[in-house]
């Protein structure tokens, strides 16, 4: 495929010399000559990054006197991008591979619709790490070759987008007006333009054909004095430009996915912006998955996606396969009514599938037994036990529910105490539980 338009790969460095070697290095040995330049923005490295930009005559390089951040820096490397060129946002601490750009452009290539698209990695932030196994870059090389051939089969819709690989066409970087410099020095600025992409549109893409190291090496990152009110800065300012927060990209209903079978048509209740939705129909190419979401600004981009409402009682008469409810028993009034009300949505043997925070965890327990109180999760209003659940699906007249259950980490302390619990009695402690359950008779 010939692509008419040619690639800016925008890269801003700030010390950390030797993860900028490796990254031109890559991108020279596994990118077609002639189609790409390579803008560089300096942040006033002091490491010898300076003199070594200097010596490399193909680069194009803005030299800033002090640390601009992210944002500031990649509008820099734009303006200065040919007019022409898509854009191609990439972190210094990257090592691309074979046919990397070849197989994002293919994808972003494929539909007008696409505005952005970016790879999966070694790190498994926003859903978008893979897991190969590697000891050394020859044999990551390696996992990339055979993995990196492309498959339209293997293209993921997303909302969000981590910007540490991100190629975004010409024409939506034109209508964009750059990245939010509100966001200096860093961090959610690639929630926040991944956004705007889809409000402009365009819908954005995961390619699992192609793969990057990612060394996650950042060095402001890792000064948590100073990444902490950074972050906390961002979030806020993106809370007042969304109307939500940021933790709604994590919100997906992951842990019910192993109890789903060949499903035809999902219900997705408290959708939020997609996440699950999207997950979901990549999984399950020709399903249907509908949504429930009584909050405007998030049902505003699940809408994008699927057909979305904002009450239960405006859903019209479908029936679902399974209706997926996350924690909603542990944060509404009266969970025996919702679990009534929501019978008549369940096909003949559809399934309901929730989640519960198990209080008398493992985890809990040590909190406990270190002097706390118990802490309820956000937006937690009942507390449930597993026993809890089953009595109360049993009055409204569910079966008795198959449980999927498991831990978070646990410290020393929490497995010494696991050791302590009789092993017919293990499985009440777990920190998670994950229930199906079907109506009684609804066969």
């Amino acid at each position: 495929m010939i692509f008419l338009n040619n690639t800016s790969i925008i890269i801003l460095t700030y010390n950390n010399l030797n993860y900028t070697k490796e990254c031109l290095d890559s991108i020279k040995k596994y990118t077609k000559e002639g189609t790409y330049e390579i803008i560089i923005v300096d942040n006033n490295s002091t490491d010898g990054t300076v003199e070594y930009l200097k010596s490399q005559p193909d680069l194009k390089v803005i030299y800033n006197k002090e640390n601009m951040g992210f944002p500031k820096g990649c509008n820099q490397g734009i303006s200065l991008a040919s007019n022409s060129n898509d854009i191609l946002l990439l972190n210094n601490d990257t090592i691309v591979t074979n046919n990397w750009l070849d197989n994002l452009k293919k994808c972003l290539y494929s539909s007008s619709t696409i505005g952005a698209v970016g790879p999966v990695c070694n790190q498994n932030e926003n859903r978008q790490g893979v897991a190969f196994k590697y000891q050394n870059l020859e044999e990551m090389q390696k996992k990339a070759w055979e993995n990196n051939k492309s498959d339209k089969n293997k293209w993921e819709e997303k909302v969000f987008l981590i910007g540490f690989c991100l190629l975004i066409k010409r024409e939506v970087i034109n209508k964009l007006n750059g990245l939010d410099e509100e966001f200096t020095p860093g961090y959610i600025e690639d929630n926040d333009l991944s956004l705007r992409i889809i409000n402009l549109g365009y819908r954005l893409m995961l390619c699992h054909d192609t793969f990057i190291h990612h060394y996650l090496g950042s060095s402001f990152r890792k000064d948590l004095n100073k990444f902490y009110p950074v972050l906390n800065k961002n979030r806020d300012y993106f809370f007042k430009k969304w109307h939500f927060d940021t933790f709604t990209f994590d919100d997906i209903k992951e842990a019910s996915f192993p109890l789903i079978e060949k499903p035809i048509k999902i219900l997705d209740i408290n959708c939020g912006i997609g996440v699950t939705a999207l997950a979901l129909k990549y999984q399950y190419p020709n399903i249907i998955v509908d949504g429930v979401e009584n909050d405007d600004n998030k049902r505003l981009f699940s809408f994008k996606f699927i057909d979305v409402y904002k009450k239960i009682d405006y859903l019209k008469d479908h029936e679902y396969d399974y209706i997926l409810i996350k924690d909603l028993l542990e944060k509404i009034k009266n969970p025996q009514n919702f679990l009534q009300k929501i019978k008549k949505y369940l096909k003949k043997d559809g399934y309901l599938i929730g989640e519960i925070h198990n209080p008398i965890s493992v985890k809990n327990l040590n909190y406990i037994l270190n002097g706390y109180c118990y802490e309820l999760y956000k937006n937690q209003t009942n507390l449930f036990t597993i026993n809890d659940i089953k009595n109360l699906l049993k009055k409204a007249n569910y079966e008795e529910p198959y449980i999927f259950s498991w831990y978070e980490t646990l410290s020393k302390k929490e497995e010494k105490l696991i050791k302590l619990i009789d092993e017919s009695n293990k499985n009440i402690y777990y920190t998670y539980y994950t229930f199906k359950t079907k109506v009684i008779g609804n066969k």
